[in-house]
């Protein structure tokens, strides 16, 4: 008689010897059958683990799932910043989906590693910035993990990146955001607004409440450094706060959508993609506000000490960051470096050029 074993997963997977091998498990994601299959020995060994399916500390052992599950229940994770959290979140769905039911035993064949550089180049054909994000998520749950000796060796060290370069010196042109801010609904618009103000990050914005605006400072904790900031505010955002104020001040949220509720960061971000798509602005990111923020600081003349005081930047680096990604690439400062020293040779020439003659001539 003819079994049938619903909810039985079964993977195969390429040994280090170029074979291949089919590994049964009870459920997808669940505990790996070690049985013959088609033998009555294996029809048993699903029925007794099935039965205890419930049960979460038996569900995922021996799998890679369960140091994933782990390696979130830690410290490790947990006192991660929440911006950063749910970055992570985020990468480890994507994980969980490759390789959650893989056996542990595989994470220690030599083969592994090619398997998961093979599969950063996939995700790479969407992003190389993301494929390279997705992995740094993965190596830091498999370095977790071999630091207790649940794994053998981290396959995932040192693999180098794809996406070259940083983004820091990417900023927002002054027609970029003209045509965003026109684009954009204004409820869309002012956490964009408030950005290009302050140079906080997109999630510390969405998160503000009222309660963090006097009427002359924005008084700022970033969630990812723990740094406080009193930002006083400009003529332009405080008009564009008190209005808000005035249309919305029963909110708990500054920033709110168009029913006014407070923002999710998944839900701003797919609104902003509209908007973008809308102004038909590629290449940018919320995140780039940062540096255009810094940069319109520079320009107005403001010191180092200044702009890090604004932008919330650690000032024993900022210095060394700014001058290499932001000021030394914008021609706006260059062409007025370059002024500034024109005038310093003119009235250099003015002070030393002889009076009345007085000069001595050669004889």
């Amino acid at each position: 008689m003819r079994v049938v074993l619903k909810g039985l997963h079964k993977v195969s997977r390429r040994l280090s010897d170029g074979s291949k091998r089919v590994y049964f498990y009870a459920w997808r994601g669940g505990p790996r059958i070690e049985a013959q299959p088609g033998t009555p020995a294996f029809v048993a060994e699903f029925q007794k683990l099935t039965a205890s399916r419930d049960d979460p500390s038996r569900r995922y052992a021996g799998m890679f799932q369960q140091l994933i599950n782990d390696y979130q229940r830690s410290p490790a994770f947990t006192d991660l910043a929440t911006s950063t959290r749910e970055g992570y979140a985020r990468r480890i769905r994507k994980i969980e989906t490759e390789y959650g039911d893989m056996p542990i035993s595989a994470i220690n064949s030599p083969a592994f590693r090619g398997d998961i550089l093979d599969w950063r180049d996939r995700l790479a054909e969407k992003g190389a910035r993301e494929a390279d994000y997705t992995f740094s998520v993965l190596a830091r749950i498999l370095s977790w993990a071999h630091d207790r000796r649940r794994i053998l060796n981290n396959p995932a060290e040192r693999p180098g990146r794809l996406s070259r370069g940083s983004r820091a010196h990417i900023v927002w042109t002054d027609a970029e955001t003209e045509a965003l801010i026109a684009a954009a609904q204004p409820h869309v618009a002012l956490p964009f607004r408030i950005a290009l103000e302050t140079g906080q990050r997109e999630g510390d914005i969405l998160r503000l409440t009222w309660a963090a605006y006097d009427g002359a400072r924005l008084m700022v904790r970033q969630s990812k450094t723990g740094v406080h900031l009193a930002i006083p505010v400009t003529d332009e955002l405080r008009s564009l706060l008190d209005a808000e104020k005035a249309r919305r001040g029963s909110a708990l949220t500054i920033c709110t959508t168009s029913r006014g509720r407070p923002w999710t960061l998944d839900g701003y971000k797919t609104s902003f993609a509209k908007a973008k798509a809308a102004a038909e602005i590629e290449g940018r990111t919320f995140h780039d506000t940062r540096g255009t923020a810094v940069l319109r600081l520079a320009r107005a003349g403001c010191s180092i000490p200044e702009i890090y005081s604004i932008t919330g930047h650690d000032p024993k680096s900022a210095e060394a960051i700014l001058a290499k990604h932001y000021l030394s690439r914008d021609s706006a400062l260059a062409i007025s470096a370059v002024a500034k020293l024109e005038k310093h040779k003119a009235r250099t020439q003015t002070v030393n050029r002889p009076v009345n003659g007085s000069a001595d001539k050669p004889k």
